[in-house]
């Protein structure tokens, strides 16, 4: 870099590390700063939105001052006919303190129904096809303590077990991919305040007011239980408990995968064996579902039907083949096979 950059971009730093002067925007980082304590370079998922905005801002100064590389990429689903544009006002609203934003687009045919679920796991996807490109090994998403909230609600909805009801973790992990959202304890109102206070604007997305979506329903349903005294303390405690029973179950799930399963051909294939299936439905169903995602590599795992309808066959008598989560499962009189489709 020449001497002229350098000073360009110590300018800059000195620029956005005086936001911090502001009283609520310092005690906003120093939150940040004590509960993130991350020493490896790390990638921002940017939307736009004040949520990752106020993100970028957070995670660039404390990037700075641990001398860690980051990178910035925002997702074009190409779902709006503006979404380019507003992913290039986004990327020059970032340069302003040199904040380089890599912009990757969604192509081919878009889907027409369960719409904002496919468009998720597909910025998952390329997010975590960017993530091994670059050998980074985290990646932080903008969720906030509205959004824990909401997707608790959904879950419900969906007739979710306990997993799903808790299923938003400030850490998980995906491969080698760890997935961190260090916002979980924020409130929405101090992110707007941060994003306004830092870039003065944000992008507002118009899919977050239209009731058509499952997720506008249930925050608007939250918003009203607000208005009828939510004790908001109440419910995180109620989420903090079951976040313990979770850890638990998880505990006998890893405990049943290490005993009762052994990795063949390359890692490609587990067998599992008899006493796998002995354990309580729900860690047997927790486990099974466990092992087709870490052999089929999937972000996500598969649907739960499909998954108690693979386990009441292995229950009955009998050998069969199917397929599931990118997964061949197979039943060898008292052992399962579960090999990654090619």
């Amino acid at each position: 870099m020449s001497l002229k950059n350098l000073n360009v971009l110590n300018k800059t730093h000195k620029n956005l590390l005086n936001k911090l002067k502001d009283k609520r925007t310092l005690e906003i980082y120093k939150k940040f700063k004590n509960n993130f304590k991350l020493k490896d370079n790390f990638i921002v998922a940017v939307s736009g939105g004040p949520d990752s905005l106020a993100l970028s801002f957070l995670a660039y100064i404390y990037a700075i001052e641990n001398f860690l590389n980051i990178k910035f990429i925002l997702i074009d689903h190409k779902l709006r006919s503006n979404s380019t544009d507003e992913a290039n006002f986004v990327k020059n609203l970032l340069r302003t303190y040199s904040m380089e934003l890599v912009i990757l687009k969604w192509q081919g045919k878009k889907p027409k129904t369960n719409i904002q679920s496919k468009a998720r796991k597909k910025r998952y996807e390329l997010l975590f096809k960017e993530a091994k490109k670059n050998k980074i090994q985290n990646i932080l998403l903008a969720h906030h303590i509205e959004d824990l909230y909401e997707n608790f609600f959904i879950r419900i909805l969906r007739g979710s077990g306990l997993n799903g009801l808790v299923s938003l973790d400030e850490k998980s992990k995906n491969q080698t991919i760890n997935v961190i959202r260090p916002l979980l304890q924020y409130e929405k109102k101090d992110l707007v305040y941060i994003s306004k206070k830092v870039f003065k604007t944000f992008i507002t997305d118009p899919s977050n007011y239209n009731d058509k979506f499952k997720r506008v329903k249930i925050r608007n349903f939250i918003k009203n239980l607000k208005l009828e005294g939510l004790d908001k303390e109440k419910f995180n405690l109620t989420i903090k408990n079951l976040k313990f029973a979770n850890l638990a179950i998880k505990t006998l799930i890893k405990k049943n995968i290490k005993e009762n399963s052994t990795f063949i051909n390359k890692k490609n294939s587990l067998i599992l064996n008899k006493q796998f299936f002995s354990n309580p439905k729900e860690v047997v169903f927790r486990s099974f579902a466990e092992v087709i995602k870490l052999v089929g590599k999937k972000y996500y795992p598969a649907r739960g039907k499909k998954v108690d309808r693979i386990l009441d066959l292995i229950n009955m008598n009998g050998n069969f083949k199917k397929t599931l989560g990118n997964c061949i499962i197979k039943k060898i009189n008292q052992s399962v096979i579960v090999s990654k489709e090619h």
